[in-house]
Order: structure tokens, then C-alpha cells, then sequence
């Protein structure tokens, strides 16, 4: 499996990634102290893309020694168009390609979109690293088993695994999965020295539970911002908060504190 030489999934300090849709909200995410700058538009999804434009200017606004990620969208299973917006993403400069399965179901077909993905990065920027998303609240609807998203993510030799929700209803991704199957879902990736991330709709009050699952990194926009995920704007106190609510240490949590399902 590929990794680039600062790749060290389980870093013992968990980083706090902020999703923005322009260089202003750049700006506060770095003052409230976001570690990765994602850019995404959520109005196209929960992994929504931002045109190559919109991405290379929003790269350019981030100091250095913050990291960037990009989503290329909820893919179809498609793996040359999804190749095809990866390679796009990886040429703007970013560190991070995400790539949502709403999508894709079958183990094989993940597999194979994964794998194109990864060639199409790799040949455009050897640093840059694909993560793999998939979404909690799709269980019911057929969708891929997000448990199994460590599995896959080794066969198609990417570099991380993020759990998200897809549909934004106020439901978190703490509604949808328990707390030792998330655990044993960070487990898994940090046995495979798979980049692990946790995010959808999280808030400052789920992060004393998202401690104790310690995964590398957490992913708001929604609790950044003043006003709504889409409408809203990311806010430099709220980010601070988060920050701050994410650095206190870690407890542990009962195995029958969170409802299943």
C-alpha cells in the first residue's frame, strides 16, 4: 500500500477538520485552529465538489503548515469519471482526495473505483492521498456497510477511511452506529495503518464521545458555522471551541452508553 513519508495514521493527537466553500472562511477556520482546510460544496451533497477553479483558490489561502483536503462528490460507479475529478483534485495542490460511496454498493465495484482513484492520484501527485468515505445512514437503504469500509479500502490500497452521513436530517453519525462498533471500525484501520476519520453532523456535545473513540480525524462544517451547513458560515469562536472540546483528555466510555440502531 502506498503511504507518503509523513504519513503516520494513529498520531496520538487527534486533528480537527473543517469543511469551507470559500478563502474567507479559510481565514476563521485557521484563526479558530482547524488542522486540515476541506473544501468541498455542500450544496451538491455531503461530499459535494468545488470546481478545479474554486479549489485552487481556496488552496492558495491556506498558510502553510495547515493540510487541505478536497471531495470529489458522492460518486456513481463510475470509476473513470470518478478517476477522471480525482486527478483533477489531486493537480490543485491539495493533500487529501476524499471520494464518497453513496453510490457504489458491491464490494467489487468499491474495490475497482477505489483502485482507479488511487492510479489516477498517485500518477498525478505522488503525495497526495485518496480517503475513502461511506456513510452510516445508508444501512437500511442498500447501501455500502460502512463497517467494511477498512477491508475494502486495503484491497484498493488507499490511505484512509472517513464514516460520514449522507443525508443531513439533524441526525448524527452516533444515531446510526454504536460506540463499540465504531471502536472496533477505528480498530481496524489503525491494525491496517489506514488515516481514520469520523464526521456527519457531529456537534461540540457529541466530542467528549468522539475522545474516546480516538480516531485521527474529526470532521465538522455544520457545528463551525453560524447558520446552516449550506447557507451558513464558518465562525472562528466556534471553531476554537471545537478545537478546544476535541483536546481535553480522553475518558472512557461505558459499552452500553450510546444507543444501537
Amino acid at each position: 500500500m502506498r503511504r507518503s513519508a509523513d504519513f503516520k495514521a494513529g498520531a496520538s493527537e487527534m486533528k480537527l477538520l473543517v469543511s469551507v466553500v470559500d478563502p474567507l472562511e479559510v481565514e476563521e477556520a485557521v484563526l479558530g485552529g482547524a488542522a486540515i482546510i476541506d473544501i468541498k460544496n455542500p450544496r451538491e451533497g455531503s461530499l459535494g465538489a468545488q470546481p478545479p477553479r474554486k479549489i485552487r483558490e481556496i488552496v492558495g489561502a491556506i498558510p502553510p503548515g495547515v493540510e487541505s483536503s478536497a471531495a470529489i462528490g458522492d460518486v456513481p460507479n463510475l470509476p473513470g469519471t470518478a478517476a477522471l475529478a480525482a486527478a483533477g483534485a489531486a493537480q490543485c495542490g491539495v493533500d487529501y482526495v476524499k471520494v464518497g460511496l453513496l453510490h457504489v454498493t458491491a464490494e467489487a465495484d468499491v474495490v475497482r473505483l477505489l483502485t482507479e482513484v488511487r492510479f489516477a492520484v498517485q500518477a498525478c501527485s505522488p503525495t497526495t492521498r485518496v480517503i475513502a468515505c461511506a456513510y452510516a445512514d445508508t444501512i437500511l437503504r442498500g447501501g455500502f456497510p460502512p463497517l467494511e469500509l477498512p477491508a475494502v479500502a486495503v484491497l484498493a490500497g488507499v490511505d484512509g477511511c472517513m464514516l460520514d452521513t449522507a443525508h443531513k436530517d439533524g441526525r448524527s453519525l452516533r444515531k446510526w452506529l454504536g460506540t463499540e462498533q465504531l471502536r472496533d471500525f477505528v480498530a481496524a484501520c489503525r491494525q491496517a495503518s489506514l488515516l481514520c476519520a469520523l464526521a456527519g453532523s457531529l456537534q461540540a456535545t457529541d466530542f467528549e464521545w468522539v475522545r474516546g473513540l480516538k480516531p485521527d480525524v474529526v470532521g465538522v462544517r455544520g457545528a463551525a458555522c453560524t447558520g446552516d451547513r449550506v447557507t451558513g458560515r464558518i465562525s472562528s469562536l466556534r471553531v476554537r471551541q471545537l478545537r478546544e472540546a476535541l483536546l481535553v483528555p480522553s475518558v472512557d466510555l461505558r459499552p452500553h452508553s450510546l444507543p444501537r440502531a
